[in-house]
């Protein structure tokens, strides 16, 4: 036991670290905001697609094909909190249905680019990162158009225009054309060598810990705020109901044992930053995202390690 925890601690105390020092340097005012956000354009713009496309590009495949199990094992969990999310906004909040979408979305979305990266590549390394990734890919994508479908289609149906925006959002998103561009590589064959592989290597070894110190600094920027009680709700959805649901979902469907692990860990990640953007294009459930967002966040810190430990990470 004490093994075991020292091994997660090597995985967790890095990451967490990185994060608690980007937050004292923005709380400090040794890095500014303009800081915090050229870094965080750097690791979504660049780094992170960069190391995506590398990874997948020089990836082995599993020769099986896609286990299906894997997709609705964690989409089931996500939609299931997602629906919790919303009615508990509805009926015990009170909360109108804008709002009580947020919190649904806020609950089921998870920060896959700047903690579920860094965390499974450390915790199971080359092998992860496959699964990790081809979740990622459609992870954005699905969670974005339901709530967009359900935040503006119940009062007078998705117009074209939302339909519009939210195509560009997607084809142009930095991280999915990363993943696009690594599953072309993959399927033509193409590994890239020489100055360019160089080039690449090092652009994508600074992601990580880009990513880690971008959100501690984000962190400090959106503190939580208020509206404790919702944000209480949603941080022990996305945290503890999720990847229970999906611990369960893998244990009963067929998958490799390594999917099945990144699965349960990518459910168990805090809330994404892609909430509160939603939350401040629809002017609804603001505060109580920013502060699910830095909740969930700190408490992550507790329940990954709990579930490393229960996942047997070593």
């Amino acid at each position: 036991m004490l093994t075991q925890l020292g091994a997660i601690a090597l995985v967790v105390a890095p990451v967490f670290g990185l994060i608690g020092l980007g937050f004292v340097a923005s709380l400090s005012g040794h890095l500014r905001e303009r800081a915090a956000e050229g870094l965080s354009e750097y690791v979504f713009g660049l780094a992170v697609p960069v190391l995506i496309f590398k990874t997948l590009a020089e990836a082995r495949l599993p020769e099986e094909g896609q286990p299906w199990g894997y997709w609705i094992a964690y989409f089931t969990g996500a939609f299931i909190v997602f629906a919790i999310g919303m009615t508990v906004a509805r009926r015990v909040f009170g909360r109108a249905h804008t709002e009580a979408v947020i919190h649904g979305f806020t609950s089921g979305q998870a920060n896959t680019v700047f903690v579920g990266v860094p965390l499974i590549l450390q915790a199971f390394g080359p092998e992860g990162a496959v699964p990790l990734f081809l979740l990622i890919a459609i992870h954005l994508p699905i969670m974005m158009v339901v709530a967009t479908v359900l935040a503006e289609g119940a009062a007078a149906g998705v117009s074209l225009a939302t339909l519009r925006r939210l195509g560009r959002m997607l084809a142009f998103n930095p991280i999915l054309i990363g993943i696009y561009a690594g599953g072309i590589a993959k399927v033509v064959g193409y590994v890239p060598g020489g100055v360019l592989k160089q080039t690449l290597d090092m652009l994508a070894a600074s992601a990580v810990p880009c990513a880690l110190v971008s959100l501690g600094l984000a962190l400090h920027r959106y503190p939580i705020r208020g509206d404790i009680g919702p944000a209480v709700v949603i941080t022990a959805l996305k945290l503890v109901v999720h990847p229970t649901i999906v611990y369960v979902l893998t244990r009963l469907l067929p998958m490799p044992p390594v999917w099945a692990d990144v699965a349960v860990v990518f459910a168990a990640m805090p809330c994404g930053i892609n909430a509160y953007l939603l939350a401040q294009r629809y002017k609804a459930g603001v505060t109580a995202s920013a502060s699910a967002v830095s909740l969930s966040t700190a408490a992550s810190l507790f329940t990954v390690t709990v579930w490393f430990l229960i996942l047997g990470v070593s």
